[in-house]
């Protein structure tokens, strides 16, 4: 079921956005290949089977600020197999995170293991079926700005 109101991404189903409307400030989000150990690590696991991260990321950033107050909001997960090269699905990343925040992103490279330590203190975890190899994100929220609203 995905969530059927006004101005929202429909691929954010029901579930994660309720995730992501309880996260606050410095918290820290997960976007997961389909390789990931997602249900083993999450400490609240959303799954979204059948999308990419990158559709996700795409409709999450129309939500989701990052954190401003931090060097590097983002992080990805070292390769392993050539640890100083980037992974291809990351420029794909840094395209989209640039475009959402106006500026660029830095973001930083975490070793495999020192990544899923930090996973499993994640507020969340959501599981796509991307098959990117290094198709792993972690994303901190940063603050909503208070907005003058108006019911007139």
């Amino acid at each position: 079921m995905t969530a059927m109101l006004k101005g929202l991404p429909p691929i954010l189903s029901p579930e994660l956005l309720y995730l992501l409307a309880q996260m606050g400030h410095g918290d820290e989000l997960v976007l997961a290949d389909g390789n990931f150990p997602a249900v083993s690590l999450a400490r609240r696991l959303v799954r979204a089977d059948g999308h990419g991260v990158l559709p996700v990321l795409a409709a999450t950033l129309q939500l989701f600020p990052l954190d401003q107050f931090v060097e590097q909001p983002v992080a990805v997960m070292r390769r392993v197999d050539q640890p100083e090269e980037a992974a291809p699905i990351w420029n794909d990343f840094q395209k989209q995170l640039d475009a959402a925040a106006g500026q660029p992103v830095c973001i930083e490279r975490v070793e495999r293991f020192a990544f899923y330590e930090r996973a499993k203190q994640a507020f969340g975890v959501v599981a796509t079926g991307e098959t990117a190899l290094y198709g792993n994100l972690i994303l901190k929220k940063g603050v909503i700005e208070a907005e003058t609203f108006s019911y007139d």
